[in-house]
């Protein structure tokens, strides 16, 4: 790996870098609740929401891949039921509405509910009327899961939603812009790789983990 395109030693050192991006002070002078977007951004949500003295919580989605290709992302479905497709991809590759919501149907009727159950007690993502709300992830690579994730706090009814993320592509930085009320990030990539490129340690975090890291508080 070329030790010039890393920015953060880990996500640790990535969330303290966020913070001093984050208009902390100002933002105490509100109500936040904090969300992970990803099982990969629950740490750096959590170090966050304690610098500001707020809840964390968890927005749980789940990617849709393309037929007969698991490695094609085009669309994601959120614990809420928001559906955010990829429009170019699935009409570059001619797929059916109708199987994107077969299969969003599926995922959260299996996978999105068993992860609530064992995260929450069963608990719905409740009315977030009248919150400030900031999402959080370690990155963003195709901005599908985080676009979802703003969609899902907007239709609950948020006061505001905010995003905050290390690292950012700058083709993502205008579609995030367009729906979310303010974006922090501390580095912009032009041509960007992957997450992990610009990570020197980013150990993946599974959804066993985030039960762990919720139950040490």
């Amino acid at each position: 790996m070329d030790n010039s395109k890393i920015y953060f030693q880990d996500r640790d050192d990535a969330a303290k870098q966020l913070l001093h991006v984050l208009p902390i002070e100002e933002m105490k002078l509100e109500e936040w609740m904090v969300f992970s977007t990803s099982s990969n951004g629950y740490k750096i949500a959590k170090i966050v929401a304690k610098e500001l003295n707020s809840e964390v919580d968890y927005i749980f989605s789940d990617k849709i891949y393309a037929p007969n290709n698991e490695e094609c992302e085009i669309a994601i479905v959120t614990e809420s039921q928001e559906v955010v497709i990829h429009e170019e991809l699935v009409k570059a590759f001619d797929i059916s509405l109708d199987f994107i919501f077969d299969r969003s149907k599926l995922l959260h009727g299996f996978l999105l509910n068993y992860q609530v159950a064992n995260f929450r007690g069963s608990k719905p993502l409740e009315c977030l009327k009248n919150k400030n709300i900031l999402l959080v992830d370690e990155g963003l690579n195709t901005s599908l899961t985080m676009m979802a994730c703003i969609k899902t706090a907007i239709n609950l009814g948020a006061k505001s939603v905010s995003v905050a993320v290390p690292i950012i592509p700058d083709a993502s930085i205008p579609v995030i812009e367009s729906i979310a009320d303010d974006l922090y990030f501390v580095k912009n990539i032009d041509h960007f790789i992957d997450i992990n490129y610009y990570y020197k340690e980013l150990e993946e975090i599974k959804f066993k983990d985030i039960i762990n890291m919720k139950e040490e508080g």
